[in-house]
């Protein structure tokens, strides 16, 4: 330990708890291992987080703000095509998704209910989508809509991430034309 006592902040815990799991496992991950990679005491974290739980709850979060993020700035791109937008932002999903693969999986894989971001987070996480889905199949099937475009591109990338797919092929070509049809389908309704 240093002999004067180093300056953390949430977000500098959050940094290297977020990178311990990525190299080694949630299941690697302990508030005593944390405060030694930080060069501190183990009840200094609990100033910012009161339990691993806690913890694991700010990680989901943070990772559930990016892909809010993520989504947006796809559907901001896009222009207001809602076709265009709406497929945008699904290869968006799918993009955070590969550059984020163990944050991803740890936030939406089953996290324990206490470790699952707000309700008013998960709410803004849906709604760029929904307001998409309403505009390119009416206001009456967005909810509808959105629930299985939101299957099919999660269901698609856990699948990918537990390197389910054992046939031959271009997942990217696959999920693009997956996307495609579901959204051409809803369009002939």
């Amino acid at each position: 330990m240093c002999p004067y006592p180093v300056q953390v902040t949430h977000d500098s815990i959050l940094e290297q708890a977020r990178m311990m799991v990525e190299a080694q496992g949630v299941d690697a991950l302990s508030l005593n291992k944390l405060a030694a990679a930080l060069n501190i005491k183990a009840p200094s974290l609990y100033r910012y987080f009161a339990s691993k739980t806690a913890l694991m709850h700010a990680i989901n979060t943070q990772t559930t703000h990016a892909l809010v993020w993520a989504l947006q700035a796809a559907a901001d791109f896009s222009g207001h095509e809602p076709l265009l937008r709406a497929t945008h932002m699904a290869r968006a999903y799918r993009v955070f998704v590969h550059a984020n693969p163990v944050m991803y999986a740890l936030a939406f894989g089953n996290p324990a209910p206490d470790e699952r971001p707000d309700a008013a987070l998960a709410e803004q996480l849906a709604q760029p989508l929904q307001t998409v889905m309403a505009a390119l199949v009416g206001e009456a099937n967005a909810l509808i809509a959105l629930r299985g475009i939101w299957a099919l591109i999660h269901g698609f990338v856990m699948l990918e991430l537990t390197a389910q797919f054992q046939r031959e092929g271009d997942l990217d070509v696959a999920f693009n034309e997956a996307v495609k049809v579901y959204f051409r389908g809803w369009m002939s309704v």
